[in-house]
């Protein structure tokens, strides 16, 4: 198993649009290095599902439930790809992106140096940590 963190702005597709959804496509990606990182995952990958720009904070904890296919919203012929995905837990709590950079457990987290990629592997470390943070009552 795999472990991934994937950006979303909540104005865009929010944790709330996927929980209604039940399974949604995680789709619009547009740089290619996310494109990898989508067809890298595989069925039973977990993800941290993060709200980017307004919030800043991962909110939910969500599975990979198709490999990459063909993005729907791709202009016709473009090599971009989406995957299937649905929530398995909101977070106790929001982690904001202020108490990743304060907590030395997060060294070496992609999103902490390359904040404008949408999709990226996370170590098992790194996940667990995140929600550990989750289930704290302060930050």
């Amino acid at each position: 198993m795999a472990y991934w963190l994937l950006k979303s702005e909540p104005e865009t597709y929010s944790w709330d649009d996927l929980c209604r959804e039940q399974i949604g496509t995680w789709d619009g990606v547009r740089n290619h290095r996310a494109k990898l990182n989508l067809m890298a995952m595989q069925q039973g990958d977990s993800a941290l599902f993060y709200h980017s720009i307004s919030e800043k904070a991962v909110v939910g904890v969500i599975e990979i439930v198709e490999e990459a296919f063909p993005d729907p919203t791709a202009d016709q012929g473009k090599p971009w790809v989406a995957v299937r995905v649905r929530p398995l837990t909101p977070l106790d709590r929001p982690v904001t992106l202020q108490e990743l950079k304060k907590d030395p457990k997060m060294a070496g987290l992609m999103l902490l140096s390359h904040t404008r990629l949408s999709v990226m592997p996370l170590s098992k470390a790194h996940f667990d940590a995140i929600l550990a943070c989750a289930q704290r009552t302060e930050p």
